[in-house]
């Protein structure tokens, strides 16, 4: 007689377990990276956007005027206004949120699977916010763009 080779239906559905459990755990740490790595962008793409500020109120003589919208505010002008800036999928919309002939805010309004990751905003003084929680609000602990403040 001979012995049959081959893998037990048993020993087949425990690695099928297995299998699940991994991947159940590294799912969400994988997009919880991905989520992360977008959102760096969008801030470098935002200190883009204060650099191409500079560079108009060099030109300009104020930070007015570069921007879309009425009260030159809106979408920019002198700069993509998505991010990333490159590529067809938008995941972050950047906007001049306030804009006088000496100050502006810039800020980038998740989109596209990162709603909920909170606005992201930058100043002309450089103070950098984001909201991590969502709340519209933003906390001392939210002055900053670290994971860690």
């Amino acid at each position: 007689m001979q012995k049959q080779k081959g893998f037990t239906l048993i020993e087949v559905m425990i690695v099928v377990s297995i299998i699940g459990i991994l991947a159940s755990i590294a799912l969400p740490s994988y997009q919880n990276s991905v989520s992360k790595a977008r959102r760096t962008d969008a801030m470098s793409a935002l200190q883009g956007l204060a650099q191409a500020m500079e560079r108009h109120y060099m030109t300009a003589g104020a930070y007015t005027a570069a921007a879309a919208g009425a009260a030159d505010t809106g979408a920019p002008t002198i700069f993509s206004t998505k991010s990333p800036i490159d590529g067809s999928q938008t995941f972050y919309n950047l906007t001049i949120s306030v804009a006088t002939p000496t100050t502006y805010t810039l800020t980038a309004d998740p989109a596209n699977g990162q709603e909920g990751d909170g606005n992201i905003t930058l100043s002309q003084t450089g103070a950098r916010g984001w909201d991590k929680d969502d709340d519209g609000a933003y906390a001392a602990t939210e002055n900053c763009w670290e994971t860690s403040c």
